[in-house]
């Protein structure tokens, strides 16, 4: 009788019995690699960084300001300078978050270890009791991962980027 092969079928080496010789005809796979994970020294709050609360001041959302008028972005963060930041929390004023369609902006970091934040479409006199509120659960964590429930609400539908640690 005469073999039927299919298409893709290798043809296989066979010996004098006319059974296959391995390695011939057939596919081998090395043997599997284990990878074991090096576990990641705990931290502590005491060993990280402070966390730097960044406003983009020269925020314009897209609105034409009067000569001499306050930019929506110089009075969030204004506003932010009048409240109490969060223990560990340093607030700084910046030039440009590059984030102009997206309205007030601020992003919030915490060293190497922790993930950094982008967070847009804040408000002045609306968003800077949120801001802070969300401001202080970041910094409460070694990692920068609040839990998804945990985050105000419009840090969770208004996150511009979220860029992974330095030491990931």
């Amino acid at each position: 009788m005469r073999e039927i092969r299919k298409p893709g079928d290798l043809p296989a080496a066979k010996d004098e019995t006319g059974r296959g010789v391995p390695g011939v005809g057939t596919i081998r796979h090395p043997p599997p690699v284990i990878c074991h994970a090096v576990p990641r020294q705990e931290l502590t709050m005491a060993d990280l960084p402070p966390v730097e609360l960044l406003v983009c001041v020269k925020c314009r959302r897209e609105m034409d300001i009067p000569e001499g008028g306050t930019r929506p972005g110089a009075a969030l963060h204004a506003q932010l300078a009048d409240r109490t930041m969060p223990e560990g929390v340093t607030l700084r004023a910046v030039e440009c978050l590059s984030n102009c369609s997206s309205g007030c902006s601020v992003a919030v970091r915490g060293g190497p270890h922790r993930w950094t934040y982008v967070y847009g479409n804040l408000m002045e006199g609306r968003d800077a009791d949120m801001v802070v509120e969300g401001i202080g659960k970041y910094a409460a964590t070694t990692d920068g991962l609040v839990p998804w429930r945990e985050r105000p609400e419009h840090f969770r539908k208004n996150c511009i980027a979220r860029i992974p640690p330095q030491e990931f």
